[in-house]
């Protein structure tokens, strides 16, 4: 398992010392630095601002969402991040949900699946830049059609020769049937609330999408599963499961509708219905100190490493055997240093990088 630094989305303006936590990370031998996107940030940019004075790190976004850019935008932006970081560049990508999508970006939400197929799809299209882009799909047609437009429209191919064709696609899955498909289709799997308890039935998941997988791609062997994992040092373990509460409650109860919020869906899957149920419910009603405190010290140690070093190191084993092949570090940039040299032990990293 190794290493991989997650700065995530703004907030109200940029994390502050995330450029130095970035150069600190490849620093300490980390294997990867990711952004995401929400309906704020964007993903690309900051990456590239960021990603720009470093040398080896592999520079990724988790995730960038599919309506955001057509297909053929990402592949754009995928081939010239990769060019200029010289062959560095993973692209995450991600259907987000409902609320965002029409609310944001007033686009439809059918079909998440159906959809992601088919963006994947032309995006390694353009990459492979072996014959002019065409698709005829139910979602993403090229050319557009001439009853649709002024007729004019034609198959084009890349002006820019990509660095690599194979340049690696990773999805963010959180429902069953999506984590199937992008074992079947993708480079990667980003999932969210990974928990060691769940690790047989993520397994089974992905054998089920392997099982129908392209020869065409990747081995199965090099297919990565990049997670996500809040770790917070802290006197105690409540006190550093305070720092996690917060996220926990958002997604849990603020992302997303009642109802139609695939976040929570995934606690729901761990047992956590009942108390998802009161997080929501304080958070819908504005109540979000109360949603805060509605969230389990359990359910953070479930998904979380939080505590004294000690504690850490006890809840290390159960993630040392998953199936995940990079530990996506979620942590404030200050503690960067402190959490990577308790981590070593644990996971690939120089042992003289921390």
């Amino acid at each position: 398992m190794r290493l991989g630094y997650y700065v995530g989305y703004w907030s109200a303006g940029p994390p502050p010392g995330a450029q130095e936590a970035v150069l600190a990370a490849e620093r300490l031998g980390f294997d990867s630095v990711w952004t995401a996107e929400a309906y704020g940030s964007d993903a690309l940019t900051p990456l590239a601002w960021w990603g720009a004075r470093t040398s080896r790190i592999r520079l990724g976004t988790a995730i960038a969402q599919l309506s955001a850019r057509t297909p053929t935008a990402a592949a754009m932006a995928a081939l010239t991040l990769d060019h200029l970081s010289g062959g560095r560049f993973v692209l995450g990508l991600g259907a987000s949900g409902p609320q965002v999508v029409e609310g944001w970006y007033g686009q439809p939400y059918p079909r998440p699946l159906a959809r992601t197929r088919e963006y994947v799809d032309i995006v390694r299209h353009v990459l492979a830049r072996e014959a002019p882009v065409t698709y005829d799909g139910d979602f993403f047609r090229l050319p557009l059609p001439a009853d649709q437009g002024t007729g004019l429209g034609k198959p084009l191919r890349s002006t820019v020769h990509p660095l690599r064709a194979d340049l690696p696609i990773h999805l963010a899955a959180e429902g069953p049937r999506n984590t199937a498909l992008t074992a079947e289709i993708a480079d990667g799997w980003l999932p969210m609330f990974y928990t060691p308890r769940m690790d047989a039935e993520h397994r089974a998941l992905l054998a089920e999408g392997f099982a129908k997988r392209s020869g065409a791609l990747r081995p199965v062997d090099e297919f990565e599963v990049t997670a996500a994992v809040p770790v917070v040092l802290a006197d105690d373990v409540e006190q550093a499961a305070d720092a996690i509460r917060p996220h926990v409650a958002l997604y849990a109860g603020g992302m997303g509708a009642k109802g139609a919020n695939f976040h929570r869906n995934v606690l729901d899957r761990l047992g956590y219905a009942e108390a998802c149920d009161e997080i929501q419910a304080h958070y819908l009603a504005g109540d979000k100190a109360r949603a805060v405190a509605a969230v389990p010290t359990e359910l953070v140690r479930e998904i979380a490493l939080v505590g004294t070093p000690d504690d850490i190191r006890a809840q290390l084993p159960a993630w040392q055997g998953t199936a995940i092949t990079t530990m996506l570090v979620q942590t404030d940039p200050r503690a960067l240093p402190a959490v990577a040299a308790l981590l070593a032990g644990a996971v690939d990293a120089p042992a003289d990088a921390v």
